[in-house]
Parts: structure tokens; C-alpha cells; sequence
């Protein structure tokens, strides 16, 4: 009934009112001869044989009865249930409400809900809710206190004890029942039914519809009712007892029913509770708390409960028996008696007399004259129990106690049950005429027939061989998959041909599932969960489980039975000590049938696990399916929907003991796209087998996890539940996400595998949980002991990998939870426990605990929880214990209380979370392989947006530097202070603060990103501290160039007068004496030679250097051999000595050499070898070395003072010195051609710093130079003389030519900043972090496919990166965006231009006003320009006559006109070989990171931030250590094994500074030093890149170290499959995790 159904059922009440027809009473049954529905009566009033109406007492007339009864049906629906709220359904008992409270009253309108509730918690006092009383009832009670004590009597005598007619009675508790059940859809009446049943409560068997004539039979309410008894027999003498376990629709047992016949004093409901059991009230009667005197919905319905015995000797009956109760008067309720009377095995009526010419007679007769057994109750008799004829008794109730009645009638039934063979089965109700039964409705029939259509295909087959037949891709293949996948995390011997060979047959694995996975049954099951409605797929599910448990149950107790045989004859051969092979024979035959057993068991979960299958199979294959069937690609969207709906999902395959990722990964990625990425709180569930996880969580939360006898989960599960909307503003999260597993210490498992299997589960499930609840059951020490250790080195785990859950500990069945005495000791003994447990758990996994407290935040006070026994009594007929349900209440609310604290988790992180930890715990050591997929990705992130805080602080600094070099140039500026150059960024810096700031508190990714803000601030701050110091060192170094400059600039005024003049005077000397310009360019140029020699006649010119002499020169007074010297500088060898691939030439025997390392190092020396680790501290020495001379002659001022050969000197020094310190700390020496080479080699590295800088400290100082530089622009004033141009023209090209210089170098500078800033935000290469550059520098090598590039790569991979940062920059500036490129440069030249013209109006309006001359005009121009260009000092002297500026200004704007399109047409190439730029820009911002490289593959660690200290060097592109060099000892085998296959292998390694100690690569860490700072995680990608890099390149590879890949290092054969196009495509997965 939906929410229409319940607003229509209302509306047809109102309509019976108001229209005031007479047969619309929910009890009243109508006769057949008055041509309406059956089960309709015309009214109260009963008709004698004389045909003569009569009415009886206490009945009104019919019209009035009617419509006071139908007012009072609509006025309870109206109390109870507000008719536009929606109706009830279970998605609303699947969410997180308020937790219940013991509350003494409840306002009416909550009625129905608190009602639900504490059913859902399994709190059987849910009938007896107290309710809060109306206000207006208390006010309308009127003051009794009276002034006169005479009328306190005649009060007592007048006052009418019912005179307040208008008081409204409380709702009667089976009323509040009723409305529940009429209001609630088919799935939570089923669950509430069900709950009903747990509480051992009697369930509505045939409910008259309050609205229309209907009885309905709610068949489908009793489906998920299971009842379990043992059945004693007596055969031979001898007592049996049989355990049967059924769902309850399936159990023939014997019906028992009671009914009345008239009104009695004596309870009906009550005398049946004492039949059933005499400590709880299974049947609602007149004396149970919380009744009234009026009910109005329970007239006409018959309520049926069992009996289930105990196989005790105390049991009432000896097997099951069913009892029903037909509320109300049978007189007026013909259809349910006929009904009874039809179905039942014995009829129990209750009669308040027996006199004849009554209609309880007649009905009594009619009894009698039926051959069903009879027993007659009546209340006006006090004799015992009479036997009037055969199987018919009779038995007084009148002054009798009810036990001596019980007893009696007890006695009767078992007599009567025990030669009947009638019995009953709740499917037969469909068969009665009459009866509505709920699942005939169509929605019902639909979810039943499309489960039929999967019934259909196994219904004739051996259960056994069902999951094999139509679910093959979970059984052997699944679990063969799971074993070879394990097994790829415990490698040995040739470990990655070994790896390789292995996931060449999870493919083909993969392979054998996708051809299996086009099963009828899976094609019908899907096409079912695709096509069907929402309903009718709840429906189809509920059946599907239904049905299949149904086909399984036989079979299954064929096989216990048969386990059960040979179980016994095991035992009775072990106890007469029998080792014969019969033992062994029996044993075997137990151990197949529990393997037929494992392989019968069947259920809605195999086919799930199937779909699971199906998905990962051809998702890992990247193929679609060749089966049309199989729509596998939908498979977790529709997963999704069923979990969302509240269904439970398997997130660990119980049976293989895996965690199929990839299924997981979709499943909730379809989640997301559904619900959007939702915070959730994980909690998690972890206890000994069978101590009432589940059943807790099911009373907790109002769950549906599995709960059945052994073994209660397999595996693990979560399910998905919504916080309602009452409580959701109190939370951070939206949903809480609980996942339940199986026990610990399960009896399946033996030995190690427990062991293995527990801790790996255990860890699995802590590492999800945002909160963990350890179960246990009962205090007993001993039981305690192994899980406490579980868990303890579980949460180890989680505290060395940062990961914070929080727990607490439920202790059930506890005796006393009151006593607080023993309580404290309880707990005191439980922390004592804990922290002994931790030391050991602290000694196992190498770290330092000394208390539980340690490992993980823990109040025992607060976090240790006592519940009471879940039964109240014994079972099968005990209800739940209300203090459990109490215990429970508590614990919700404080796990809710604590998960308030809690953000939660994202459910991406949650799945990427699910990830890591499983992959981690394939690895032996979880802690060492662990990695936090989600944190990376966020810290990769973060590395991005450091990068872009880092860019826009350099492109400021930039900028500022731009601003500041022509004013230092110009002599504005001598100092530059670090506050100075702070202030001037202290805008830009404070808005990127701002920026830092909002990032960390305002991101969806805040509470994961707070554990890196305090670094990453401190990383700013020195980011902007070093760019102050930085620019700082660079203006400096200009000062101190202008500083050495001054000499030549005091002379630079007087030349350039003097150069002036001498061209004037010769071009007035020669304007009328020669036309001819090449004749006036002779002229000019011999008397130039003359100018220079007269101008520089004292100063001595700055002469080239001669560096190659130098250095032969050094490298002699050293010792060395000249002629040697020139073979070795011939052989040009020395320029890649850091890049050779082997130095054995360089090496000679040390002769102190110890006796053992002297024949080892024979040994190697004879096959042609030096040790690896060798070849490696040789290449960093000559690195460092390197490092060291650069520092050495860079430190020297050759731009300011100039070259001197004692700075070789004194490097060649130092690298002879650090030659024989590296000898002396090794075993290694050298012969005198490696000296010299790396002589030769550092020399080589310095000699372009050198010319280079000697080359500007000669363009600074250097008259001639200087002067030679000017011939050029004086030719050309000595021209525009000739040729007669006035002074004014002149001038005017003069400052355009200076102009030009400096302006052509403020626009490149400028337009090399944009472009740097252009390139990086359209180039993918430097738009990223670190990682992303490191991606597209290795996709570019692969491109190219240049195996020096490769080597330059590897061996000095900085050099090849800032190759890569220089190509890209050309590429894009030359080639990709030429167009782009221009229009920028064109900008800032327009830029400039209006710049100058702005300067140069200004300076000639100020001039002119102030009528100055052009001295005044020249300083005005030069001072204004002095921020923005370098304007050299232009002489007036010789141009006094200029006085018209407004013409001058015109000359000049001509002249710029020129320029600026001469600059917008300059070649790119010029722009870029500037003071600034782009390319060096870019490799300033790029490269300022980590370069660290892996030791034993050479990869290059891709954090962006240098120093990450204390984050991990890191890498996800590790490679064969082979290409480094790598070789196995003592052969010329190189290697081909991948660390990330090592770590997780049983190898080992020599650490390069221990080569005599061996330790295994699982444990690399603990090697210490630079092993210590690497994290290297289990990699189960195929890493294609460098697979493919090795097989294109083996031969070149060889060739380079004079090693081969063979023996050992075979490259396998699988690698050789790889193209380049999936070596490319692996980046880009690679990068993306």
C-alpha cells in the first residue's frame, strides 16, 4: 500500500460515514445470500430459530454501532499516522535515526515510529510504549478541594465516576501494531514480522482489511522466518532427538486454534501464553501492560505463533506445534472460523456457557458432528477434563487456576497430536477460498516469475554442481587467479621472468573466465536486475534467495546428515585409537563431503560474487565480451543501485580470500556518479566467530547482514546507510558505511593459515574504519588472549603508516553488566591485556610501545562497553533480552556521539583506501609496501598549486628585476637591501599567503591537506626569502660590473666629445669636397684609426685568453706527461667521462688490498668486471668532483677583475686532492690517464663560465673595445653632417640609436618573461608538478628513440631534462606558436613605444615651459627614463644650438617609429638570447626540485618541493636495474630485476657502504643512510615503458657496459611484446595513480 493506497483507505472510511451504510465493520463478515462479498454480516444483532430478531446486551443498534466504530477507525489512523505524510517503507528504518531513549512518555504521533524502532533494535517491550498524556485532559479535571467538609461525601456519592465522557483513551498497543503494519509497504512488514518473530511474538496470520470486506493472508511476511528445534522421539526404549532448522513456510507441523464464542471474563490470549511458555506474553491479552478497554483494528485477526521445543525434558511438546488465535467474538466472525476450523489439527473454543437454543450451541454442534479433534473451554463449569467422545473434551474453567487448565489442556493436545496425521503449512492458505493472499498481488507475481525463469535452470541438478555449472568464473578460476596473484608477492630465482610468467597466466585465467561468463543463468539473472522496476526487483532478489534456498535445503541436510555419520565414526575409530587405514579412509570421506558441503552452499551472494567476476575478467582484458549475453559493462551500476537501496555488497570473497579491486573500484565509482562523492563513516566490525557481530549490528542499526547458526559472515560486507534528516546537521557526513566480516578464529581454517588469515583480515578492516568495534564474547581470559594480539598488531600497523581509527571494545554476554566493581576490575584487566599485547605486537613489527595507549588513542573508561546476554532465557523460545537492546541503544549513541568528532572519509578516498590496503597486505611486510593511494594524489595536487604559487612570486620577482636593472645601469641606483626588494613584493606575497590560506581551509580535501600546510608555508616563505636573496646577488653582481666600469665611463663623456667633434669638423671639412659616400667611408675610416690610437695612446688593451695552453700547463706542473696529456685531450674521451659505462681502463690493483679482497678483486678484474656498487661510487665521485671545481672557479670575480691561470691552479688542486682521498677511503685506485682525464674533464665543464665571463669583463673595460664598438654609430653622424642635416636631426638619431640598444633589450626581457609565463601555461610538460615534466621528458625519449639521449638521461638525468625544458621552448616559440609568440613581442614593443612617447612629451612640454635648453631637456628625458631603459649619456656640448624641442620631439618619434618596427620584426632567436630568458626561466622554476636518485635503479625521485624531508624520496617509474649498470656479482649477467618486483621478493642486496652484508630487499629500509629515505611499494602495473626501452635498446645497452642480459638477466620473452605505443600509454597510467 503506497501513499495514494493510504490517503484512498482514509477517504473510503469517510465515505462509510457519511453515506452511513450499514455492513462496513472491519470485523463483521458478510452472508453469501445478501449478494455482497463474502465475509460480510448485516449486523450485531443474532437471529433465533423462530426467526425473530433479538438484540443482545450490551450491543447497540447497527447504524449507530457502525457509523461510532468507523469514527473511531478514521480518528486512530488520524492519531497514529498523519495521512500526507508518505508511507512507511524500509528505506526509512535504512537510515541512521536518533538513538532510542528510555523515555517515559511518547507523544502519540511518534507512536508508530518509536514502535518500529525498538522492534528494528529487537527491544520486545515495543508493545508497551508508556504514552504522554493530553494537556488537556489534566485541565479539564476540576478542583476537588472543597471549603465545606459536609459536601466532601456527597462528592464521593454524586460524582459520576464516567461523567468525563469527552476523555479520549490511550491507543491500545495491538492498535499501534496494526496501523504500523496497514502503513507500511510489503518489504517492511516482512521486516517487521520477522522481528516480531525474534521477539516471540505471535504474527497476524489473516488480517481483515479495515476499509473493504478482504481478508488477506500476508504470506510474503513470513519468507524470511526461519525456526530451529530439536524433536525428541521415543524409538526402541529409547530417547531421540532431532535438530530441524526450516523456514517457517515450510514446516508441517500441528495447528492448534483457539477462538471464543461470546464474552468471558477469562483471557483467551493469556491461557495461551501459559500453553506456550509462562515467561513472556507471545500472545497480546487483557492484562499485559499498557492495554485498554477499547481496541479497533484486532477484531477478526488470527494470530498464529510455534512452539518450539528444546529437546529437553521440560519441553511442553516434543516437536513443533503452531497456535492461532482468532481475536474478537467467532459468532461474529463466520469466514475465520470456517477458516480455523478447516486448517486446524485440534480447535480449542472458549464458551461463557453451554445452553441450547444459543447460537454459541449451534456453532458448538456443528464442532461436535466434525470429524476435527474438539476441545470445549466453558466458564460456568469448574470440572476437569471430560472426554465426551472420542477426541472430544471438554474442560470447566470456573473457580480453576489457570495452571491446572494449562496443564490439562497440554495433556489433551499431546494425547490428540499424537495419533494425528493432519498438519499444516502456511503455503496452503493460498488454497482457501476466501482469503487475499499478499503475494498474488502483481508486483509480487512478476519479481516471482522472473525468478523462476533462473529456479527453472537448476531445479533438476545436484546442488553441488550448480555453482560450477552456471558460476564458473568464481570457483577454480577465481581461486586459482587469487593463488597466482598471491604468489607474484613471494618471488624467487629469475624473479621477473618468473613475474612475467605469472601474469601471463592471470591473463589467460582471465581468458578461461570471459569464455565461460555466458551462463543462461547469469544472462536471465542480469537481464532481470536491467529490465524490471524498482519493486519488482526487490521482489525478484527476495525470491530469487527464497527460491534458491528452497532447492538447496534438502540437499543441504542430506550432506550435514551424512557429515554427521562419518563425523561419528571418526570419533568412535580416534577413540578406540584405531590408526588403521579405515581411519584414513573416513577421514578422506569427510573431507570430500565437507568440500561438497562448501561447493552445495548457494546463495543471492555467489551470483553477485559471479558478476563480480564476469566484470574483473573482461575489464582487465580491456576487451568486450564476445557474448552477447553478458552486458558486463553495466554490472556495477547496477550493484550500485542495490547498494544504495540498503543491500548489502561483498567487499571480500570470504571463500578465496581476495578482494576483487577492480569490481570494488567500479562499483563505488558508480556510487559516486549516483550520489555524488559523499563523506561517509566507516565503521567496522571485528570479533571472535559466532559472538553476535551481526545480530548486533541488525539490532543496531536495523540491518539485514546474514545471521544463521556457525558461520555467520564470510568474507566481508558493507552496507551503505543514509543519517536521517534530524540528525545529519550534527555530522560532516552523510552516510555511514558498515562493513561486518566474518569471525576470527574460524573453525575452517587450521594453524598458520587462522594465524595469516585473521591478521590479515584484522588489519584489512581497522585500515578501513574510521571507528572499530572489537567484539567479544564473555570475559573468559583465554578467549580474549589471540584476538587482543590480532588486533593490537593491527592497529600497530595503522599507527606506522598514519592512519588514525579509533575502537572500542563491546564485551557481550556478560553475567552482571550492573555490578561496577567488577566492571573496573574487567577493565583494569582488559588494559593490562592491551599493553602487554602491544609490547609484543611492538617487538613483531620493530617499532617502540609501551602501553596500548601508545598505538592508538584509548580511554578505557570510556571505550570499553558491557552488554548483557542477547536471550532472556533459553532459547529456542527465549525472547531477546531488553537490556541488550538497552546495551545496544547506549553503544549507537556513542559511537554516534564519537563519529560527530570524525570528518569522516570521501568515498574516493574510501575506495582508493580499499586499494592500498589490500595490495599492502599482499606484500609480507604491510608497513614497508604500504601507501596511501588518495594522499598521494591530494599531494600531488597541492604540488601543482606550490608550483603555481611559486611562479606567479618568480614572474613578480622577474618583473621587479626588469624594473630595477636600467636604473642600476643609469646610476639611480648603488645599493639594493633585501627590505627594499621585500617591499616591492610584499603585495604579491601577501595576496599568494591569502591564496595558501584559503587552500588549506577552504579545499574538499582540507582535513588530509592540514598534515602538509605548516611545511608548505615554511616552504613558501623560503621560496620567497631565496628569490629576494637570489635577485638581491644579481643586481649586486651588476653593481659591482658598473663599479669596475667607472674608470671607462668618466672617460666615456670625454671620448664621445671629443669623437664628436672630430666628425663634425671633418664633415664640414669634407661635405663640399666629396659627394661620394663610399669615398666620405674611406676618409672616415683612416682618420678613425688615427682618433682611436690618439685617444687610447695611454692605455693598455685587454687581451684574449688562451685556455687550452693554460690547462696543459697546470696539468704539467702537476707531474703528468705532456705527451700524454695530448693523446688524452686528442682522444676527446674525457668529455663523457661521467657517462661511460665502464671504468675498469682507469682502474689498477691496489696493493695493500686485504688477502681476501685481493683474489675477489682478481677474480672480477680476470672476467672483465668491476663490482657494480664500484662502478657507481666511481661515476658520483666524479660528479661530486664536478660539483666542487665548478663551485671553486665559479666563486671567482673573472667579470669584474678578469681571468688569471691560478684559478686553474687551484681547482687542479682540489681535484688531485679529492683523487687520492677517494683512494684512500677505498679499495680502488686509479691509474694517472683517470687523473688526468678528469683533469681534462673539469677543466672542459669550467671553460665556457670562463670565457664567457672574461669575455663581459672585456666588453666593460676594454677602451678599444669600447671605442671600436662606436665607429658604426659616429660614421653615421659624420654622414647626416655632410649632408648638411642641422644639429636638431642629428641629435635627435643620436638618441634613437641609444634609445634602440636599450629598448630592443627591455622588450626581449619582457617578452621572455610572457613567453616563460605563455609556455607554462600551454605547454602539458610545464603546467604540472614534478611528476607530470618527468612523464613527458621520458615520453619525448621514447618518441625520438636516441639511446645517448636515454644515457644522458639516466646518468645525469638534471642535464637531459633542461635539454627537454630547452627543445619544448624552442619548439613552441619557433614553430608552434610563431604567430603567438610575435603578437607578444609586437605587444610590449607598442608597450615601449608609448612608454617613450609619454616620456618624451612630458619632458618637452616641462622644458618648454620652464624655456630651458637642451642640456635641461636631456637631463629632464634621461631622468624620466631612468626607471624603465638604459639611456647612455648623450653630450650637448657640440649641440647648443637646438632650442626648437617640438621639432626635436618629432625627429625623435620618426627615429622610434623605426625602431619599434624594427623590433616588432626581430627574429624570435634574437629575443631569446636576451639577459632574460624563456628557456632559463623555465628551467629556474622546474628544476628547482628533487633529484634524487633511487639506488638501485637510478630513478629520479619526482617530488616537486627540493627538500621534502620528512616525506620519502618516491618514484612511480622504477626500472630494470640493469640499465644503470646493474650486474650480478661476480658474473657479466646485468640485471633485469625492477625494484618494485624486489621488495616484494625473497632477494637480497649489498648496500654499497656494508658490501659484505646481506640484506633482503623486503627489509631495504633497514639498511639505513640513503635506503632508509626511499619508499619503493609493490607495483602490480606491467611498467611497459621500460620494458620496451630495454628490448629496443638491448644491444646498445650491452655494447655501453660491456655486460649482457643473460643467464640470470634473460630479458623474459612477454617484455619483447610491448610496442612503444603501450610503453607510452603506461605513463600515463603510471602517473595517474
Amino acid at each position: 500500500m503506497d501513499e495514494k493506497e493510504l490517503v484512498a483507505l482514509l477517504e473510503k472510511i469517510d465515505v462509510m460515514i457519511s453515506e452511513n451504510k450499514p455492513p462496513c465493520c472491519s470485523f463483521m463478515i458478510a452472508d453469501k445470500k445478501e449478494g455482497r462479498k463474502e465475509g460480510v454480516v448485516t449486523g450485531f444483532f443474532n437471529v433465533d430459530r423462530s426467526g425473530n430478531t433479538t438484540q443482545q446486551q450490551g450491543i447497540f443498534p447497527e447504524e449507530n454501532h457502525q457509523e461510532s466504530h468507523q469514527n473511531e477507525v478514521k480518528g486512530l489512523f488520524n492519531r497514529l499516522q498523519d495521512r500526507r505524510q508518505q508511507k512507511f517503507s524500509s528505506a526509512d528504518f535504512h537510515i541512521i535515526r536518533p538513538t532510542l531513549k528510555q523515555i517515559n512518555d511518547t507523544p502519540e504521533k511518534m507512536l508508530a515510529q518509536v514502535f518500529l524502532q525498538r522492534l528494528m533494535a529487537l527491544d520486545y517491550r515495543a508493545r508497551s510504549i508508556p504514552v504522554q498524556p493530553d494537556t488537556s485532559e489534566s485541565d479539564s479535571v476540576s478542583d476537588g478541594n472543597s471549603t465545606d467538609d459536609d459536601d466532601d461525601l456527597d462528592s464521593f456519592i454524586n460524582t459520576n465516576t464516567d461523567s468525563n465522557q469527552s476523555k479520549q483513551d490511550h491507543v491500545h498497543p495491538m492498535d499501534i501494531q496494526m496501523v504500523v503494519f496497514h502503513c507500511s509497504d510489503s518489504f517492511l512488514k516482512q521486516n517487521m514480522i520477522t522481528k516480531l518473530s525474534q521477539c516471540q511474538y505471535a504474527l497476524p496470520l489473516l488480517v481483515p482489511d479495515p476499509a473493504a470486506a478482504d481478508i488477506e493472508c500476508p504470506l510474503w511476511t513470513f519468507r524470511q522466518i526461519r525456526k530451529t528445534w530439536k524433536k525428541t522421539e521415543i524409538r526402541d526404549n529409547s530417547k531421540s532427538v532431532s535438530i530441524k532448522s526450516l523456514p517457517i513456510y515450510k514446516a508441517e507441523t500441528p495447528l492448534v486454534s483457539f477462538l471464543r464464542l461470546g464474552s468471558l471474563s477469562q483471557s483467551k490470549s493469556q491461557l495461551m501464553n501459559t500453553l506456550i511458555t509462562d515467561r513472556h506474553n507471545t500472545f497480546f491479552h487483557r492484562n499485559c501492560p499498557g492495554s485498554t478497554k477499547s481496541r479497533h483494528l484486532m477484531d477478526g485477526v488470527v494470530e498464529i505463533a510455534w512452539y518450539c521445543p528444546a529437546g529437553k525434558d521440560n519441553d511442553s511438546f516434543s516437536d513443533c506445534i503452531g497456535f492461532c488465535n482468532l481475536h474478537g467474538d467467532s459468532l461474529l466472525m463466520e469466514k475465520q472460523r470456517e477458516i480455523l476450523t478447516e486448517i486446524s489439527s485440534v480447535l480449542v473454543v472458549l464458551v461463557p456457557a453451554l445452553v441450547k437454543g444459543q447460537e454459541s450451541s449451534k456453532v458448538i454442534s456443528a464442532l461436535i458432528r466434525s470429524p476435527n479433534p474438539l476441545i470445549v473451554l466453558t466458564a460456568d463449569n469448574d470440572c476437569g477434563a471430560v472426554q465426551i467422545k472420542p477426541q472430544k473434551y471438554k474442560v470447566g474453567l470456573k473457580d480453576r487456576s489457570q495452571s491446572d487448565v494449562s496443564e490439562e489442556l497440554r495433556e489433551i493436545i499431546r494425547k490428540i497430536l499424537s495419533g494425528s496425521n493432519k498438519s499444516f503449512n502456511l503455503e496452503l492458505m493460498s488454497n482457501i477460498s476466501g482469503v487475499r493472499v499478499d503475494e498474488d498481488d502483481t508486483v509480487c507475481q512478476n519479481g516471482k516469475s522472473a525468478a523462476m525463469n533462473i529456479v527453472k535452470l537448476i531445479q533438476d541438478m545436484d546442488v553441488s554442481r550448480i555453482k560450477d555449472t552456471f558460476l564458473p568464473c568464481q570457483g577454480q578460476l577465481w581461486h586459482e587467479w587469487c593463488r597466482t596473484n598471491k604468489e607474484r608477492f613471494h618471488l624467487r630465482g629469475n624473479i621477473e621472468k618468473e613475474k612475467s610468467q605469472k601474469d601471463q597466466k592471470l591473463i589467460q585465467i582471465r581468458q578461461k573466465q570471459c569464455a565461460a561468463s555466458c551462463s543462461e543463468l547469469m544472462k536471465s539473472f542480469t537481464d532481470s536486475l536491467m529490465s524490471l522496476e524498482q519493486k519488482d526487483k526487490e521482489y525478484f532478489l527476495n525470491w530469487t534467495q527464497i527460491l534458491i534456498d528452497e532447492l538447496s535445503s534438502k540437499d543441504l541436510s542430506a550432506i550435514f546428515q551424512n557429515y554427521d555419520e562419518r563425523w561419528s565414526e571418526v570419533l568412535a575409530l580416534k577413540k578406540k585409537h584405531d590408526n588403521s587405514d579405515q581411519l584414513k579412509v573416513k577421514q578422506t570421506e569427510l573431507e570430500q563431503i565437507s568440500q561438497k558441503l562448501h561447493s552445495a552452499t548457494f546463495g543471492l551472494e555467489h551470483i553477485f560474487r559471479e558478476m563480480s567476476q564476469i566484470y574483473e575478467a573482461h575489464q582487465s582484458l580491456k576487451r568486450p565480451t564476445h557474448c552477447r549475453h553478458t552486458e558486463w559493462v553495466k554490472y556495477p551500476e547496477l550493484a550500485a543501485d542495490l547498494m544504495i537501496s540498503g543491500h548489502p555488497m561483498e567487499l571480500m570473497d570470504g571463500d578465496a580470500g581476495h578482494v576483487p579491486l577492480t569490481w570494488i573500484s567500479g562499483l563505488l565509482q558508480e556510487v559516486i556518479k549516483k550520489l555524488g562523492d559523499q563523506r561517509v563513516f566507516v565503521l567496522s566490525v571485528l570479533g571472535v566467530q559466532s559472538s553476535g557481530k551481526s545480530t548486533m549490528l541488525n539490532a543496531m542499526f536495523g540491518l539485514q547482514f546474514a545471521v544463521s547458526a556457525g558461520r555467520c559472515t564470510k568474507g566481508a560486507y558493507m552496507q551503505l546507510l543514509k543519517l536521517s534528516e534530524e540528525i545529519k546537521t550534527d555530522f560532516k557526513f552523510d552516510y555511514v558505511l558498515v562493513v561486518d566480516t566474518e569471525g576470527l578464529r574460524a573453525l575452517e581454517l587450521e594453524g598458520h593459515n587462522t594465524l595469516h588469515h585473521d591478521n590479515e583480515l584484522a588489519t584489512f578492516v581497522v585500515g578501513l574504519g574510521n571507528m572499530t568495534l572489537i567484539n567479544v564474547f564473555g570475559e573468559n581470559p583465554a578467549e580474549m588472549q589471540d584476538i587482543l594480539q590480532i588486533v593490537v598488531q593491527a592497529f600497530m600497523r595503522m599507527k606506522e603508516v598514519q592512519l588514525s581509527p579509533s575502537c572500542v571494545f563491546v564485551h557481550q554476554n556478560v553475567t552482571d553488566i550492573t555490578a561496577a566493581e567488577k566492571n573496573m576490575d574487567g577493565k583494569r584487566r582488559l588494559q593490562e591485556k592491551l599493553d602487554k599485547m602491544a609490547q609484543l605486537a611492538a617487538k613483531e613489527e620493530g617499532c617502540e610501545a609501551q602501553c596500548f595507549s601508545d598505538v592508538i588513542a584509548f580511554d578505557v573508561q570510556k571505550d570499553v562497553k558491557y552488554f548483557a546476554q542477547l536471550w532472556e532465557g533459553s532459547p529456542p523460545m527465549a525472547p531477546p533480552n531488553p537490556g541488550y537492546s538497552e546495551s545496544v541503544q547506549e553503544l549507537k549513541s556513542f559511537i554516534l556521539s564519537k563519529a560527530s568528532e570524525s570528518d569522516g572519509i570521501k568515498l574516493s578516498h574510501f575506495s582508493s583506501k580499499i586499494q592500498d590496503l589490500w595490495n599492502a597486505l599482499l606484500n609480507e611486510n604491510f608497513v614497508f609496501s604500504f601507501k596511501n593511494t588518495q594522499e598521494i594524489s591530494v599531494y600531488r595536487k597541492l604540488e601543482v598549486q606550490y608550483g603555481n604559487w611559486t611562479w606567479t612570486l618568480r614572474s613578480e620577482m622577474l618583473t621587479i628585476e626588469n624594473r630595477l636593472y636600467p636604473q642600476i645601469e643609469n646610476g639611480k641606483l648603488d645599493v639594493i637591501e633585501v627590505s627594499d626588494l621585500s617591499k616591492e613584493m610584499s603585495k604579491t606575497y601577501g595576496e599568494i599567503k591569502t591564496e595558501i590560506t584559503d587552500h588549506f581551509e577552504k579545499d574538499a580535501d582540507k582535513e588530509m591537506l592540514v598534515q602538509w600546510r605548516g611545511r608548505f608555508e615554511i616552504k613558501i616563505k623560503d621560496f620567497h626569502q631565496e628569490l629576494l636573496t637570489g635577485v638581491k646577488r644579481k643586481l649586486d653582481e651588476v653593481i659591482q660590473q658598473k663599479k669596475a666600469c667607472k674608470k671607462l665611463d668618466e672617460k666615456k663623456t670625454d671620448f664621445e666629445n671629443k669623437l664628436l667633434q672630430k666628425s663634425k669638423e671633418l664633415a664640414h671639412k669634407l661635405k663640399e669636397a666629396i659627394k661620394d659616400e663610399e669615398e666620405l667611408k674611406m676618409q672616415f675610416d683612416f682618420v678613425w684609426s688615427h682618433w682611436i690610437k690618439e685617444l687610447t695612446s695611454d692605455t693598455k688593451p685587454i687581451e684574449d685568453i688562451n685556455l687550452e695552453e693554460d690547462q696543459f700547463t697546470v696539468i704539467e706542473h702537476l707531474g703528468f706527461e705532456l705527451t700524454m696529456c695530448c693523446e688524452l685531450q686528442t682522444s676527446k674521451k674525457y668529455k663523457s667521462l661521467a657517462e661511460i659505462g665502464n671504468y675498469l681502463d682507469y682502474i689498477h690493483l691496489k696493493k695493500s688490498s686485504r688477502f681476501k679482497a685481493f683474489f675477489k678483486f682478481i677474480r672480477e678484474k680476470l672476467s672483465g668486471l668491476i663490482p657494480h656498487e664500484d662502478q657507481e661510487q666511481i661515476r658520483s665521485f666524479i660528479e661530486n668532483v664536478e660539483q666542487k671545481s665548478l663551485e671553486i672557479i665559479q666563486s671567482k670575480p673573472v667579470a669584474t677583475r678578469g681571468y688569471t691561470s691560478t684559478y686553474l691552479h687551484e681547482v687542479a688542486k682540489n681535484v688531485q686532492e679529492n683523487v687520492t682521498e677517494f683512494e684512500s677511503n677505498t679499495k680502488i685506485t686509479f691509474n694517472k690517464k683517470f687523473t688526468v682525464d678528469l683533469l681534462l674533464f673539469v677543466f672542459h665543464k669550467a671553460s665556457g663560465w670562463i670565457l664567457k665571463s672574461h669575455k663581459t669583463y672585456k666588453d666593460n673595460n676594454d677602451v678599444l673595445n669600447y671605442l671600436n664598438s662606436k665607429k658604426n654609430e659616429y660614421f653615421n653622424i659624420f654622414i647626416r653632417f655632410c649632408k648638411g642635416s642641422s644639429s636638431a636631426v642629428v641629435f635627435g638619431e643620436m638618441i634613437c640609436e641609444k634609445l634602440k640598444v636599450s629598448a630592443v633589450e627591455a622588450v626581449c626581457n619582457q617578452t621572455a618573461v610572457d613567453l616563460a609565463g605563455e609556455l607554462r601555461c600551454n605547454v602539458p610538460a610545464f603546467n604540472g608538478n614534478r611528476l607530470n615534466l618527468e612523464k613527458h621528458v621520458l615520453k619525448d625519449l621514447a618518441e625520438k628513440e636516441d639511446f645517448n639521449k636515454f644515457m644522458t638521461y639516466i646518468r645525469g638525468p638534471r642535464k637531459q631534462v633542461k635539454r627537454f625544458i630547452k627543445e619544448k621552448v624552442k619548439t613552441f616559440i619557433l614553430f608552434e606558436n610563431n604567430n603567438k609568440a610575435h603578437d607578444i613581442l609586437q605587444k610590449n614593443a607598442d608597450d615601449m613605444q608609448r612608454v617613450i612617447r609619454q616620456m618624451l612629451f612630458e619632458a618637452t612640454e616641462k622644458i618648454k615651459s620652464k624655456k630651458g635648453d637642451i642640456n635641461m631637456w636631456m637631463n629632464e628625458f634621461s631622468r624620466s627614463l631612468s626607471c624603465k631603459l638604459r639611456l647612455d649619456t648623450i653630450s650637448c656640448q657640440n649641440f647648443r644650438d637646438v632650442n626648437n624641442f617640438d621639432f626635436l620631439r618629432d625627429e625623435i618619434e620618426k627615429g622610434l617609429q623605426i625602431i619599434i618596427k624594427e623590433m616588432k620584426d626581430l627574429p624570435l632567436t634574437e629575443v631569446m638570447n636576451h639577459r632574460q630568458k624563456p628557456d632559463k626561466i623555465l628551467i629556474d622554476q622546474l628544476c628547482d626540485c628533487c633529484w634524487e636518485r633511487c639506488l638501485f635503479c637510478a630513478a629520479v625521485c619526482i617530488n616537486t618541493i627540493k627538500d621534502h624531508s620528512p616525506d620519502k624520496h618516491s618514484v612511480p617509474f622504477h626500472r630494470p636495474s640493469g640499465v644503470k649498470g646493474c650486474h650480478y656479482r661476480n658474473t657479466d649477467q646485468l640485471a633485469n630485476d625492477f625494484c618494485t618486483t624486489l621488495v616484494v621478493s625473497d632477494k637480497g642486496f649489498y648496500p654499497s657502504h656494508d658490501p659484505e652484508k646481506c640484506i633482503p630487499f623486503k627489509q631495504y629500509q633497514t639498511a639505513g643512510g640513503e635506503y632508509a629515505s626511499w619508499s619503493i611499494t609493490a607495483d602490480g602495473s606491467m611498467l611497459p615503458y621500460w620494458k620496451w626501452f630495454v628490448c629496443r635498446f638491448q644491444k646498445e645497452i650491452e655494447d655501453y657496459y660491456e655486460l649482457k642480459f643473460q643467464g640470470h638477466g634473460e630479458i623474459p620473452s612477454e617484455w619483447r611484446n610491448y610496442s612503444k605505443e603501450q610503453a607510452l600509454k603506461s605513463l600515463d597510467e603510471m602517473s595517474s595513480l
